[in-house]
């Protein structure tokens, strides 16, 4: 009888884990209500990175001439007075937060580069940044790339490699004429001690690349996702490269086209600086990504959801029907006031434009599973 008491127990507790909603593993489906807003948060310039520090801090980072961030701490409803990091500031992207000590590391370059580069770290969650030296070490081929203007960078957490710092980055040859397109290409810098030496890594496996982003998958693979502004070898530069690593960021492999997700607007060969997230749902590859989707100019910023880690992208919505250009994307944190909120930093006609949403919009009240688990 005890033994048979022990089984129902067993049994019942089975039954109440396996009908949990995926809204308790999935925070970014909260209720299934579907939620969007947006404001403007910078009124001049160019250039956004955006990343949620440990505490859930919203931290927006922006600037061509004077590189500055502005902080949220209720999960981006309000937004806290412009802070100065760098005057003369341009935006290197590959802003990190550091997920083994909490710190967030900025990266800022004098003007376009080619150009003098500054780090800047903070321990507050943005509310103060000191410079600091940092060594950057060339790869095989001697090059040590320029910063700008790539995605936020990464920690990586999935593999042997686990506590990497890593950013995309991209070397521009002899500078941003077009005579030297054919000669850039994407990478990345990654550091193993917290952002004080960083190792540059070997060429992405295609050249005209520039501007990426990057994120780690539950295998421990580098999903690297690129544009590019001039196609050297006959595929299509009209449409995304993605390629992967499966080594920590130290080589790039497997290259292929991603006909799913355009690279800027379709009448030309020139692409655009486009968003990348893993949202942190534990057993899933949920991917989000933005750029545009346009056949003529930077209009239509539009957002796509992969649920296979970018095998497929099966889900799309319009998130500005105006001017759009470079973007950058992040997911909120669980247990903060970002909880379950995607965060989308973009260039609009007059600066800066940051929207709020959540799964549920973006699959127009689809459940998030239904595309999961296809």
């Amino acid at each position: 009888m005890k033994a048979q008491s022990v089984l129902l127990n067993l049994l019942i507790t089975a039954i109440l884990l396996t009908s949990c909603s995926s809204e308790e593993i999935n925070p970014f489906w909260d209720d299934g209500k579907p939620f969007f807003e947006v404001q403007e948060i910078f009124f001049d310039e160019r250039f956004p990175n955006v990343v949620v520090a440990t505490d859930g801090t919203v931290i927006a980072s922006w600037g061509r001439e004077n590189y500055r961030v502005r902080r949220s701490v209720d999960g981006g409803k309000t937004w806290e007075p412009s802070i100065t990091i760098a005057n003369p500031g341009f935006q290197g992207g590959g802003t990190t937060v550091d997920e083994n000590t909490g710190d967030i590391i900025v990266f800022v370059e004098d003007t376009h580069p080619i150009a003098p580069l500054k780090v800047y770290r903070s321990k507050d969650n943005g509310k103060t940044w000191l410079h600091e030296n940092v060594t950057i070490n060339p790869n095989s081929l001697g090059h040590i790339p320029s910063m700008h203007m790539n995605e936020k960078g990464i920690t990586l957490l999935n593999s042997k490699y686990k506590g990497r710092l890593i950013r995309p980055t991209r070397y521009y040859s002899g500078g941003n004429d077009k005579a030297y397109w054919d000669d850039h290409y994407t990478n990345a810098i990654y550091s193993d001690d917290g952002g004080k030496t960083w190792q540059a890594s070997e060429p992405f496996p295609a050249k005209g690349t520039g501007e990426a982003a990057m994120a780690e998958l539950e295998d421990g693979t580098i999903y690297y996702n690129s544009r590019r502004h001039k196609s050297t070898d006959g595929l299509n530069p009209r449409k995304r490269y993605i390629a992967k690593s499966i080594d920590g960021g130290q080589t790039w492999s497997d290259l292929y086209v991603c006909e799913e997700l355009p690279d800027g607007d379709q009448n030309r060969d020139y692409g655009l600086m486009g968003g990348l997230v893993r949202l942190p749902v534990g057993g899933h590859d949920i991917l989000i990504f933005s750029n545009i989707e346009s056949p003529e100019g930077r209009t239509h910023g539009t957002v796509w959801a992969s649920f296979d880690g970018g095998k497929s992208w099966p889900v799309k919505k319009l998130a500005e029907e105006g001017s759009f250009a470079y973007s950058s994307l992040a997911a909120g944190r669980q247990g903060t006031p970002s909880e379950g909120i995607i965060y989308l930093l973009y260039e609009s006609e007059s600066g800066a434009k940051i929207a709020r949403f959540n799964l549920p919009w973006l699959t127009d009240g689809r459940h998030w599973e239904e595309f999961a688990n296809q």
